[in-house]
C-alpha cells in the first residue's frame, strides 16, 4: 500500500506535545513518534545478552574404548593378555609357559 510522503503536514509529539514537521518526528524505540529533542535511543542494557553457553565438550574426541582387547604374544594360542578399556584384567588363570622367538643379534 503506498502512503503520502506528508511534507506538508504537521505531527504534535507524543512526549512534549508541541507542533512539528511530520517529516521531523521520529518513532523511538517505544513506539513514540516524538520531536528531535525528545528523541532518544535504546539502551544497549535492555537488549537480551548473547550467551553462547559454555564450553564443556570436545571437537572429536578419542573416548577409551570400553570393549575387551586382547593382545596375542608369540604363536597365535601361545599365551594371551586380556585388558579391559586401557586397564589389564585381573588374571583368572596363570600362565605359565616356556618359548622362543628368533634370534637376537648385539653388535658394539
Amino acid at each position: 500500500m503506498a502512503y503520502a510522503t506528508g511534507k506538508f503536514s504537521y505531527g504534535l509529539c507524543d512526549y512534549c506535545g508541541q507542533r512539528y514537521l511530520y517529516s521531523e518526528l521520529k518513532k523511538n524505540w517505544r513506539g513514540f513518534k516524538v520531536c528531535p529533542a525528545d528523541y532518544e535511543a535504546k539502551e544497549p542494557q535492555l537488549e537480551p545478552l548473547k550467551y553462547r553457553g559454555d564450553a564443556i565438550a570436545l571437537y572429536e574426541p578419542r573416548p577409551e574404548p570400553s570393549e575387551p582387547l586382547t593382545v596375542f604374544v608369540g604363536p597365535p594360542g601361545d599365551s594371551a593378555f586380556t585388558s579391559v578399556g586401557m586397564q589389564p584384567a585381573p588374571v583368572a588363570q596363570v600362565i605359565v609357559g616356556v618359548g622362543s622367538i628368533g634370534t637376537v643379534t648385539v653388535i658394539t
